[in-house]
């Protein structure tokens, strides 16, 4: 994890994790956006996670089509 993601991390931009790898991201940011919840914003940004990855965790396609606009 880089600098810059320690640091947001260590700011409280996402409380709940100490320390995140990019697949506890995307596997996180799947049980999110099964919730509704808006912390996926964040993470997916953070992470700049593709919708391929997102899908391959186990996302719906619907669900992924509808945060296109956040995705790389």
């Amino acid at each position: 994890m880089g600098k810059a993601k320690k640091r947001s991390l260590h700011l409280g931009i996402n409380d709940r994790f100490s320390k995140l790898s990019r697949e506890e991201a995307v596997k996180t940011v799947v049980d999110l956006l099964k919730k509704g919840s808006p912390d996926v914003y964040s993470l997916v940004t953070l992470f700049g996670l593709t919708a391929e990855e997102i899908l391959e965790a186990g996302a719906s396609y619907e669900t992924v089509v509808g945060i296109e606009n956040i995705l790389k």
